[in-house]
Order: structure tokens, then sequence, then C-alpha cells
């Protein structure tokens, strides 16, 4: 037996993004946001079709992307920011507590919402991870985002199904 595959196109014409990032460990983060928009730019998405938010930390990307997702303007949002392990378990809290609540504002909204949040325990990790090394986690995102929209398109079950409720604006 063959199954039938589904998987999305690598295509960002036609859909919006949204990019909440943090502003902590920016040095880093910046590359991440950069990364990120040079996926989707390589991938055909038009500059008004990508916005970027600026959240203090890593903790406010979940509810500025529930925000973002709820507005009904884009069709995913990438959540981007680097914490880095320090000599207090406060990065436990943060990285999985962020990490959370991600996870929960896709699963409440529907609209597909990407980790794109660097995990380091020290800072050479995160800055290969970052582009220097291991690649950059905004660009990985960032395409990740671009598949899953397309994927989520073509399980519409025809050309206008579910465009209104999750792309809205897709022609």
């Amino acid at each position: 037996m063959q199954p039938k595959v589904h998987q999305g196109l690598l295509t960002a014409h036609g859909f919006r993004f949204a990019i909440v990032a943090s502003r902590w460990n920016d040095f880093l983060t910046s590359k991440l946001v950069e990364g990120a928009i040079d996926a989707l730019e390589r991938l055909g998405a038009d500059e008004k079709s990508v916005e970027v938010f600026k959240v203090p930390g890593s903790f406010e990307l979940s509810l500025t992307a529930l925000k973002a997702a709820q507005s009904g303007r884009f069709d995913a949002v990438i959540c981007i920011g680097t914490i880095i392990r320090g000599e207090t378990p406060h990065f436990d809290f943060v990285a999985g507590e962020s990490a959370k609540g991600v996870a929960q504002v896709g699963m409440q909204t529907g609209v597909p919402v990407l980790l794109g949040i660097v995990t380091a325990d020290n800072l050479e990790q995160a800055i290969n991870r970052a582009g220097v090394k291991a690649g950059n986690k905004g660009f990985e995102a960032a395409m990740s985002a671009v598949e899953i929209v397309n994927l989520y398109k073509t399980m519409g079950g025809g050309e206008n199904v579910g465009k209104e409720k999750v792309f809205p604006h897709v022609v």
C-alpha cells in the first residue's frame, strides 16, 4: 500500500507573516530575525507581507504571538528569541514557559506559530545557532512557516475552503 503523502511547498507568495522577536540578547536575536526575513524573501514574500514586532524578552513572545494570530492579518507567526543559561534556574523557567506559550497560541488559534527560540547552555552555543556554525534558527523557523502554511492550504479541501478562517487575505 502506498499512502498519499501531503507536504507543503516552499513558496511564500501570497501569504503574510508576523515575526515576534525578543530584544533580550539582541546581538544574537537580530541575526535570527535577519535569517527569517532572508528565508521569506528567498521564497517569494514581498516587503508588505512581513511585519516584525519586538518585545522585551522571550517570556513576552507568546502573548504578542497570540495577539498577532488573533488579528486575522497573518497566515503564520514566527517567534524568535535567544535564551542563554545563567547561574540561576531562571533559564529553565523562561525557556520552558516560552516554548509552552508558543505551542498554546498555535493550538488555541489554529494559526501556525513557529518556535525560533535558541536555548543554549552558553554564549558559544547561542552564537553557533545564530548563523555561525549550526545554521540560523530564524531562517529555519521561517522555512518551516512557509512549508506549513502551504500544507494547511492544501488541506482546506478546495481552492476557497478554509481561506476565510485561516488565510483571510489569500486570493
